[in-house]
């Protein structure tokens, strides 16, 4: 079984938490229009877990994905800056491969905790912002401050699931 509001969906894939969020597109407008022009463009993705309440977060995951177009070949190539990439993407495929690559660990958690998830996900619509997705100081902790802080752009999205235990997840 998987939770839904029909935006954001949630899946217990062994002993973490996924999202999927079929109707969410975030390649288009400015960012698509930047890497049509071939530069490329940071995505941050934010997935938070909260118990009990949704007033405390209970556990955060952040991920910064890259995504650049090859003109030539008329898709996508996506870079977790943390490891893994692709290539060889549709647009939907680079939408659909960040989201698999966000997940929140089960450890710690009752089965029958009433539990939220919210998926942020922020395009940095600035040539600095693609400049600091190279920068080799990138942490953590740098990319959590930036989900402190107000969008600066409209290229956000948050998604929020409703209520739901871990007992009610399929493994």
């Amino acid at each position: 079984m998987r939770v839904s509001n029909e935006d954001l969906y949630v899946i217990r894939v062994n002993d973490e938490l996924k999202v999927s969020a079929p109707r969410i597109h975030f390649l288009f407008g400015l960012p698509l229009i930047r890497l049509h022009d071939g530069m490329s463009v940071p995505f941050d993705f934010q997935l938070t877990l909260f118990s009990g309440t949704r007033d405390t977060p209970f556990r955060r995951t952040v991920e910064r994905f890259v995504v650049s177009y090859a003109l030539w070949e008329e898709n996508f190539k996506v870079v977790r800056v943390r490891g893994a990439r692709r290539t060889g993407l549709s647009a939907s495929g680079v939408e659909q491969w960040c989201l698999e690559n966000v997940a929140l660990s089960t450890a710690g958690i009752s089965p029958g905790d009433k539990l939220w998830v919210r998926l942020e996900i922020r395009a940095q619509d600035s040539p600095e912002g693609a400049a600091a997705s190279e920068d080799p100081g990138l942490s953590l902790k740098s990319l959590i401050e930036l989900f402190g802080r107000p969008a600066r752009n409209p290229q956000h999205w948050t998604l929020d699931s409703t209520a739901f235990r871990l007992e009610d997840l399929d493994r």
